[in-house]
């Protein structure tokens, strides 16, 4: 697969615009891409909170797949009204795991970025994803402790947690981390052929981030910054989901690496859940 960063190319250069067009995808007026990026929003009961999500999506992405997690508000029309050619995944089971591995089954891009429902994430940021894949990246990863990020929505023992946390799959995994439990990242599509994604809950980024290090990806951090949720209120749960990480942590080490790529619980390349 090739992908190429393009500088922009003024009018009366172009001979053949409708070829040109259709090859490179407009990003800014200095540069191009080839690839067309998907963009994973898993989403349950966040209808509030989408305008804002959808307001900082880039308009040159290749498609925005909503994950519904039997949603009891008007999330669905919601995001059909603000994205008209959004791709909706009814989710079948339960769970943010769940709910990623049924977005990445549904995706056609060459990219897919995994964006939170909440309003914690700016789209606008998927550029620098994208960027870093093209750079040569195989896994590009948020985080919000790299400098140039930050974080306006962790508490004391969260931050110490993800510490802790970080640090021990650095060294037990050999990676270089300097966040661990962020759900903003992207990748290429070739990577889930050489990773199993066999869990349901929160627990899933952690378990992404540890499976590209043994798969021998090429991994680059990039600076994100998270926003306070707009609406509503988390699910998440410091001291439970903290007890999951690690237990998936410690699992992961001792999975050998045949074990590993027997058949997922969950295929990825099958689809999963009613699309719309």
């Amino acid at each position: 697969m090739s992908s190429f960063l393009r500088p922009s190319i003024t009018g009366h250069e172009i001979t053949e615009p409708s070829r040109i067009a259709a090859q490179y995808r407009a990003i800014t007026s200095h540069l191009a891409i080839t690839p067309p990026v998907s963009v994973v929003i898993p989403a349950m009961n966040e209808a509030e909170n989408l305008p804002y999500v959808f307001k900082t999506l880039p308009e040159w992405i290749h498609e925005v797949v909503l994950v519904d997690g039997n949603s009891t508000d008007n999330t669905v029309d919601v995001a059909r009204e603000l994205w008209p050619d959004v791709k909706v995944v009814k989710q079948v089971g339960k769970g943010k795991g769940d709910a990623l591995i049924s977005g990445f089954a549904a995706c056609t891009g060459d990219i897919i970025v995994m964006v939170d429902a909440d309003g914690s994430a700016d789209g606008q940021e998927i550029v620098s994803y994208v960027s870093a894949l093209v750079g040569g990246a195989d896994f590009a990863k948020g985080s919000r402790f790299a400098n140039g990020g930050g974080t306006d929505d962790m508490t004391t023992i969260r931050r110490l947690g993800n510490w802790a946390l970080c640090s021990l799959v650095n060294r037990k995994f050999g990676a270089r981390y300097t966040d661990l439990c962020y759900g903003y990242n992207a990748f290429w599509r070739h990577c889930l052929d050489k990773i199993t994604l066999d869990c349901t809950g929160f627990e899933i980024e952690t378990l992404i981030n540890i499976r590209v290090v043994k798969a021998g990806l090429k991994v680059q951090e990039v600076p994100s910054h998270e926003y306070n949720r707009i609406h509503g209120v988390s699910n998440l749960n410091a001291v439970r989901d903290g007890i999951r990480v690690l237990k998936v942590i410690l699992k992961e080490k001792s999975v050998s690496r045949a074990a590993r790529r027997r058949p997922a619980a969950f295929s990825v390349n099958v689809p999963r859940g009613e699309v719309s």
